[in-house]
């Protein structure tokens, strides 16, 4: 079993809300398709929870986003289930950002949309939808089931 198997990896979930209260998601490929997901990734060695956020951010949307905030975690067995990779994944709010929305990792993401968060679309990947829902919930943590 590779290193990368034996023990979780902590990713990050961003949830950017607009004006409107709608949020983004995108549409996988490659990694985790055919699912929606908020953007996100993986939180680099030394990276702080916010500059990962931000960084993912710019990557994959070229949006600049201000003042992240941690607003939950979330434990994936889904995808450790179906997938045999444990993340735990910590979750940003950024409601205050900048720029123009643009896909930068086409091979990586078909599209980016602007949704209603209790009207998400399907397929979700787990760790997306339990970091909406406990935005919904206002809650930080919800145990999985």
């Amino acid at each position: 079993m590779s290193e990368q198997k034996n023990k979780p990896r902590v990713g990050l979930g961003v949830i950017v809300i607009n004006n409107e209260g709608k949020i983004l998601v995108g549409k996988r490929k490659n990694s985790h398709a055919p699912f929606y997901s908020i953007p996100g990734g993986h939180l680099e060695l030394g990276e702080t929870f916010e500059d990962g956020a931000i960084r993912e951010i710019k990557e994959e949307t070229d949006l600049s986003i201000q003042n992240p905030e941690v607003v939950s975690i979330t434990n994936n067995l889904e995808t450790y289930r179906n997938e045999g990779l444990h993340y735990i994944s910590v979750v940003l709010l950024a409601k205050d950002f900048s720029g123009e929305l643009k896909n930068m990792e086409p091979e990586k993401c078909e599209e980016w949309i602007w949704v209603n968060p209790e009207n998400l679309p399907l397929p979700h990947f787990d760790a997306s939808q339990r970091a909406v829902i406990c935005y919904l919930e206002n809650k930080f943590y919800k145990k999985f089931e």
